[in-house]
């Protein structure tokens, strides 16, 4: 025991001799357990000091969504859109990769699909709010019976200007492969919307629906380079 009493003093003494100050044990139950910062992930940020968790760059992409959303929307469709393309060249189609097809698609979703989403469903949300049963059976159906076909419609016509078509070569493009277009849409968005509509707030819609689309968009590069 005096062996005990006499480390302590000596640890006391010690550290008021380098102007440290001793801390009461009440001190202690009071503060926070102090974490080694050096042996944190940076995956693993102080909620308390930045939005975002485990994810890194999400408080900065919401951010972005706050201050320029439609740019924010365009630059995320352009990823997915390249992406989709990206995995669809490599692990599909075979052969060489096809450059110019990987460009024209990304730029698709970026001049098209990420503005087009943005302002139609905001514009959706806006007109029909809420997230009750028959809303979101509402907010799907109208996207799947009008915005669906629209969208073929114009993704069709892109490319076939892109690749410098004529209208009658692009007119029956879309004759010829839209109802397939569309039936593979129904196959796959009417559930993932049920969740978008349901869950995911309006201004994470397109980082939602480009996080699936990445895999359907595999399937429309296909159809595309036809």
């Amino acid at each position: 025991m005096k062996l005990v009493t006499l480390i302590v003093s000596s640890s006391i003494l010690a550290a008021s001799a380098f102007g440290v100050a001793p801390v009461k044990s009440s001190q202690l139950l009071k503060q926070p357990a102090l974490v080694n910062k050096a042996n944190v992930s940076p995956l693993f940020r102080d909620p308390t000091l930045t939005r975002g968790g485990a994810v890194p760059g999400w408080a900065a992409y919401n951010d972005s969504l706050e201050k320029k959303p439609l740019l924010t929307k365009a630059l995320t469709s352009l990823a997915g859109w390249a992406l989709g393309d990206l995995l669809a060249q490599f692990f599909i189609s075979g052969g060489p990769f096809d450059m110019k097809r990987f460009i024209t698609l990304s730029i698709f979703g970026f001049i098209y699909h990420g503005p087009s989403g943005h302002y139609f469903y905001n514009w959706l949300d806006d007109k029909i709010p809420g997230t009750t049963g028959a809303v979101v059976a509402t907010k799907v159906a109208i996207d799947q019976l009008i915005w669906c076909p629209i969208f073929m419609t114009v993704f069709f016509t892109y490319l076939g200007l892109a690749n410098g078509d004529s209208m009658n070569a692009i007119v029956s493009k879309v004759k010829n492969d839209l109802f397939t277009a569309v039936q593979g849409s129904w196959k796959v968005w009417p559930f993932v919307h049920a969740i978008n509509f349901k869950f995911i707030s309006t201004k994470h819609r397109l980082v939602f629906i480009n996080s699936v689309q990445i895999a359907f968009n595999m399937f429309l590069s296909l159809i595309g380079s036809k």
